[in-house]
């Protein structure tokens, strides 16, 4: 290779290299002003995130008490509401127990008294009834003595036969 092939070869890098650093520059110089521009965007939105932020943490403190304070509040229901629970479980058994005793005495005082009415039915029937039954039988036949005695005797033996049957 001669010198001046070599010269222009090398002066044609050399330009290139010239051309690439200004491109280079160039592009640097693009991004210095993009990152001045987000610089003063987020520095006017950085006021702005700090008294969001600030905000949520209030918030979060505020609420991590209020929470605290409803689970307590609801333990002590749930609390509350077992022990009632089982309050209630225990006066049911309890009223059960009661009315179940309660049925089987009255079941027994209504056993009893039906077999007191049964009893004094019998008692009824035998001391009061008979007796009457037996007093009916008696005015029965002397009714029928009387009125045999003051009919006289039959006019016709016929009178009699029915008189007799019909008594049979």
């Amino acid at each position: 290779m001669n010198q001046d092939t070599l010269l222009l070869l090398l002066t044609i890098f050399v330009a290139i290299t010239a051309i690439s650093f200004a491109a280079q520059a160039i592009a640097l110089f693009r991004m210095a002003k993009t990152t001045a521009e987000m610089k003063q965007r987020v520095d006017a939105f950085l006021p702005k995130a700090e008294r969001l932020i600030q905000t949520a943490e209030t918030t979060i403190t505020e609420s991590k008490a209020q929470i605290a304070q409803i689970t307590t509040n609801a333990n002590e229901v749930l609390a509350l509401t077992k022990t009632q629970l089982t309050r209630v479980d225990a006066l049911v058994a309890d009223a059960s127990a009661r009315a179940k005793t309660q049925i089987d005495r009255a079941e027994a005082v209504l056993e009893d008294t039906l077999s007191r009415v049964h009893s004094t039915v019998n008692s009824v029937h035998g001391t009061i009834l008979r007796p009457l039954r037996e007093i009916t039988g008696v005015a029965a036949g002397v009714r029928a003595a009387v009125g045999h005695l003051l009919k006289g005797a039959p006019a016709n033996v016929a009178q009699a036969t029915t008189d007799e049957e019909m008594f049979i």
